[in-house]
């Protein structure tokens, strides 16, 4: 568990806007080294540049999640630069809309590259010296998507979030007797740029989502941080969603059948 962010070094994806780049600057702001990575350079640069401006410690690192050795290359960095690395903060997230029969194979494989395995391959390469070390701490971004099948607009996010949870928990099991934490963030609404990477696959209406609250990028951050600091698994962005986990297990047939009344009456 890290119970406190001074001196400690951050590595986290997704970084160069939204809820990534809100939880760098947040490290930084109490006392951690940070490495931001991702592959805006423009904006993680000008990122860098205002947490330096702010008294902060930060680097970027151009690192495309869909590849092995960008991972080495980003671990390499933090260590030249910081000397050991405390925190993984995985934030990256595309999406495609369209009917489920409309959506090709390859959007599938892309989804599932960038949102699952861009978390397996840093899971891969920063938690072995965690666990050597014994302590350290890892954050996977999914989804309320992933926690409910609300969103069949958009079957492989909901694919790729539904699996990133379930990873994080088995992960969590096996990490933490090691002295690793594990924290699943499953954002609501939240004011970030993932418009940006949507690809839309024929005729698709508005977009489906719970009925929360929008929440700013930094109010998320936070959330994280005191999550870190009391190793807490599970972080929905809003409260009110474990209620309707509460319905779903104690009548998965109702609550299946009221997903599909709502869907059929929007």
């Amino acid at each position: 568990m890290i119970a406190e962010f001074v001196g400690r070094v951050a590595v986290v994806t997704g970084a160069a806007s939204g809820i990534g780049l809100a939880s760098a600057r947040a490290f930084a702001h109490a006392g951690a080294s940070v490495v931001l990575a991702d592959i805006n350079d423009e904006r993680m640069n000008a990122a860098v540049g205002d947490i330096a401006a702010a008294g902060g410690k930060a680097v970027a690192q151009h690192c495309d999640v869909s590849r092995d050795e960008d991972f080495a290359r980003l671990h390499q960095r933090a260590l030249t630069e910081f000397g050991s690395v405390d925190l993984v903060m995985s934030n990256v997230g595309v999406l495609v809309l369209g009917d489920p029969t409309d959506i090709p194979m390859t959007a599938w494989q892309r989804v599932l590259d960038l949102n699952v395995l861009s978390a397996v391959r840093a899971i891969r390469e920063f938690l072995p010296a965690m666990i050597e070390r014994g302590s350290g701490h890892l954050v996977n971004t999914a989804s309320t998507a992933g926690l409910w099948g609300y969103g069949c607009e958009r079957l492989p996010y909901v694919a790729s979030k539904g699996a990133l949870v379930t990873m994080s928990e088995a992960l969590a099991v096996y990490a933490r007797p090691k002295g690793v934490g594990v924290t699943c963030l499953c954002p609501g609404p939240v004011r970030t740029n993932i418009v940006e990477q949507i690809t839309t696959y024929g005729e698709v209406g508005p977009m489906s989502s719970p009925a929360l609250p929008i929440l700013e990028p930094e109010v998320v951050a936070n959330q994280v941080m005191d999550a870190i600091k009391t190793d807490r698994f599970l972080l929905p962005t809003h409260e009110e969603v474990f209620a309707t986990l509460r319905n779903r297990a104690e009548d998965p047939e109702a609550f299946v059948a009221g997903l599909t009344r709502a869907r059929e009456g929007s």
